[in-house]
């Protein structure tokens, strides 16, 4: 099969679809390998790494897609990508659909097929390909948080551990599957008191018997979580529906009775976000004011560390790539029930129903 690997071009994205030995795999194979030039530099790998392991180098995007007929991306496709796409075309990488209904529709349009790493899943319902990601913005979110509670960028001068003799900061974390989880890890690790909120008592035992009592597991009611943040100086967001918008656990009308210069860190910002005062930011401009509270809510953190974050990634999505090019997109899917939960358009047709109501748009089940 064809295989291409665009340069990543969403704002400050190093994160590389396929690193050096993913692509010797492939190659090993028999399959064919494009790569655009300098598509992995940021994560620290040279062109000249690539066709030593049997790449062929595109000058430019465009013939990479050209040439592929399987495209390996991290993120979203970009407008100018969507354009590239065609009914030729299997699009695999992270789409985050739900709350973009310009990308939708463009994919749609496309008549490319396109699966989402975010809703692949394994034998026990979990998300195989999205985990890596989380455990990097689990983790990554409470080093944001403590960045932003310095009093220069807008947060309360707070240390998050804490000295003897201070108080340590208060932490909230909404969610905890995994990026709650390593949100925990961290917060705990550097000091502060952690109160971690979810909805599933098996899922609260285990951070409880994880921690061995170090943090505050709290069931998720809208009381308890209103209860919760007024007073914490560092609230996480980490709250996930597989495919489908992220709830909005926490109203302007709540944000607004917050000390000024709380911290919000909105890592479910790919989904449209759990508070209702998120936008979207960049790394370039990661954090705004909104009623005197900081809102970090930045659509690819991982980005920010391209070479942890690349790695993670490709040692999970590797035998899924193998798997498309040995048998064929079709093949793949009809084989593989866990693949095919990440199938969210195929050729024209939207696949995922989470989407579809999202956006109001028809979905119809392909026949593959």
């Amino acid at each position: 099969m064809d295989i291409g690997v665009p340069r990543e071009i969403k704002n400050h994205e190093y994160r590389v679809g396929l690193l050096p030995a993913s692509v010797a795999e492939l190659t090993r194979r028999g399959h064919s390998v494009f790569v655009e030039m300098g598509a992995g530099i940021g994560a620290g790998f040279t062109d000249a790494d690539y066709e030593a392991v049997g790449a062929t180098l595109c000058p430019d995007a465009t013939a990479v897609f050209e040439a592929s007929a399987l495209v390996i991306k991290v993120k979203e496709p970009q407008a100018e990508e969507r354009a590239l796409l065609t009914p030729k075309h299997t699009l695999f990488t992270y789409l985050h659909l739900a709350p973009d209904l310009d990308q939708t529709q463009d994919l749609i349009d496309s008549g490319a097929s396109c699966i989402a790493y975010e809703t692949v899943t394994d034998a026990a319902g979990r998300l195989p390909l999205l985990a890596p990601m989380s455990e990097v913005a689990g983790r990554m979110s409470i080093q944001a948080g403590a960045m932003c509670l310095e009093r220069s960028h807008g947060g309360k001068g707070v240390l998050l551990g804490g000295v003897p003799g201070v108080d340590r900061a208060e932490v909230v974390i909404l969610g905890g599957g995994v990026v709650g989880r390593h949100a925990c890890a961290m917060a705990i690790g550097l000091g502060a008191r952690v109160t971690v909120f979810d909805q599933s008592l098996p899922v609260l035992r285990g951070l409880d018997e994880l921690f061995a009592g170090r943090l505050q597991t709290r069931y998720a009611t809208g009381a308890a979580i209103e209860d919760a943040i007024e007073g914490a100086d560092l609230i996480v967001g980490s709250v996930l529906v597989p495919g489908a918008s992220a709830p909005k656990l926490v109203t302007e009308a709540m944000v607004k009775r917050m000390q000024a210069g709380t911290v919000l860190v909105d890592v479910a910002i790919d989904q449209g976000g759990c508070f209702e005062t998120s936008r979207p930011t960049t790394h370039d401009a990661p954090y705004y004011l909104s009623h005197d509270v900081v809102h970090y809510c930045v659509a690819n953190m991982p980005g920010a560390v391209p070479q942890t974050a690349s790695a993670a990634l490709n040692q999970a999505t590797l035998p899924f790539v193998l798997a498309i090019a040995e048998q064929g997109p079709e093949a793949a899917l009809r084989r593989d029930v866990h693949l095919k939960s990440g199938l969210a358009v195929y050729r024209g047709q939207l696949v995922s129903e989470a989407v579809g109501r999202a956006h109001g748009l028809a979905v119809s089940q392909p026949d593959l």
